[in-house]
């Protein structure tokens, strides 16, 4: 009961910045674990001898589909984990802990309705995303591996959310090491010494996340936690559902419109540059994660600190948060993106060293990445809005990016640039300098409009 009690009275005065970056840790390590699942597959699989560029863009092929399961994951969780520490600052453990009961059931159910669909038209689907006679062999068989185990992704890190935002951090962090040391250790098991290839790739990332499924369960039933899974509390309940699913709608959009982004981004370098291109674009897509994914953990450290404290009605300590998350995120993400910009063959070659494909990819990563540096700020108002509740401009954001600009600037501008391959990479960067600005914007507006709310003591939530 101490740690517990200590936990909630760190959200409300342990100072702001160092709390941050106690929580952001796990967070941030979760997110680079969830991303080194794939990544370290994809470098392993890139340096296979005589078939490593065709493995590695068979497995980027599949990337919607891992998009597509980690999106569900965001739905239910990061729509949760805020909603449950609002509760939390309110006092109310008792509907805290129903939600993340029902949030318990819901990535279980959704995992299986997942597996279901994809192993029904998962071939058809890949044909879809771009794939050729060539990459199909390596695509789908990482595919269904993958997919088969969807269940203890959802849950892995599903849950873990639960247990970064009640302050757990050595918890969480224990969660992702657990499946990242197994999965480094069984990728080149797998992959070469049973010479299971792709297949081995996938098997070893669901070993991996199925421990850390157990891990993390096995915590969330126990006594050591503060919001704890409760047997009464697994029935879905529309009226809690409902307004997780709300918060969680942004999330999702921004995670499930990367599957939409990459089958845009594929379909139309198959079509104007052939396999080469699409690999350039597994890469650069892989190498833009380096970014964007650390800075939603930043996010979600930030975001227990703000939702407890606009919980509380504690204003001071929700601007201090998101001043604090708001300079980390920009610090790092800038960071990254000049690194690239910089050295764009380095990272191109963690990958694989076709000189083709280097030469292509390098080239293409500097463009992809031209807006990279200022997406911190993006990423910050966009867990600050998910962390206080408003989805709807959440939402907006999120479709402000992807849907409204970046999908229709895929097919628009190879239409007026001479260099259709170029045009397609260069729909990022006009995307991202366009949503950075408007969002910042928005959120002057919208923040300012809270915090007055919070600081009347009339106000009524």
């Amino acid at each position: 009961m101490n740690e517990k009690a200590d936990i909630s009275q760190q959200m409300a005065t342990a100072p702001v910045f160092r709390l941050l970056i106690k929580l952001s840790i796990p967070a941030v390590a979760a997110q680079i674990v969830n991303l080194l699942y794939n990544i370290v597959d994809r470098i392993y699989l890139g340096h296979m001898p005589n078939v490593g560029s065709l493995a590695l863009t068979g497995v980027g092929l599949c990337f919607p589909v891992i998009t597509l399961v980690t999106a569900f994951t965001m739905l239910i969780a990061q729509g949760g984990a805020p909603r449950a520490a609002i509760e939390m600052g309110r006092q109310d453990i008792r509907r805290a802990e129903k939600i993340l009961g029902n949030c318990f059931s819901a990535l279980i159910i959704t995992a299986l309705c997942l597996t279901a669909v994809f192993m029904i038209f998962g071939e058809r689907l890949l044909m879809l995303f771009g794939a050729s006679s060539e990459t199909i062999v390596y695509a789908l068989p990482y595919m269904r591996v993958y997919v088969a185990g969807s269940i203890f992704v959802m849950l892995s890190l599903g849950l873990n959310m639960f247990i970064t935002t009640q302050g757990f951090t050595k918890v969480s962090m224990a969660t992702v090491m657990i499946g990242a040391v197994i999965n480094i250790i069984l990728d080149p098991i797998f992959i070469f010494g049973f010479k299971m290839g792709v297949r081995g790739a996938a098997l070893a990332t669901i070993i991996a996340q199925g421990v850390s499924a157990v891990w993390v369960a096995a915590f969330l039933f126990g006594k050591k936690t503060k919001l704890r899974v409760r047997r009464e509390n697994l029935i879905p309940s529309a009226r809690l559902m409902l307004p997780v699913l709300a918060l969680g709608i942004s999330p999702f959009i921004m995670s499930a419109t990367e599957a939409l982004i990459n089958i845009a981004f594929n379909s139309s370098l198959q079509k104007y540059g052939g396999d080469i291109a699409v690999g350039a674009m597994t890469v650069c897509s892989t190498v833009f994660q380096f970014a964007w994914i650390p800075a939603q953990g930043i996010g979600q450290g930030a975001q227990p600190i703000i939702s407890y404290n606009y919980g509380a009605r504690n204003g001071e300590r929700v601007k201090s948060a998101f001043k604090s998350m708001l300079a980390v995120n920009f610090f790092f993400v800038f960071t990254v993106g000049a690194l690239v910009e910089l050295f764009p063959s380095v990272f191109i070659k963690i990958f694989n060293n076709d000189p083709a494909l280097v030469e292509t990819a390098s080239r293409m990563l500097r463009i992809y990445s031209g807006g990279l540096m200022f997406f911190g700020i993006q990423q910050s108002v966009q867990q600050t809005f998910i962390a206080i509740g408003k989805a709807k401009e959440s939402l907006f954001i999120a479709c402000l990016r992807k849907i409204i600009l970046l999908i229709p600037l895929i097919y628009i501008l190879p239409t007026i640039i001479s260099d259709k391959v170029t045009a397609v990479f260069l729909a990022e960067p006009v995307s991202d300098i366009i949503s950075v600005l408007t969002s910042a914007i928005l959120f002057a507006f919208v923040f300012s409009k809270e915090m007055k709310k919070l600081n009347t003591p009339k106000a009524t939530d």
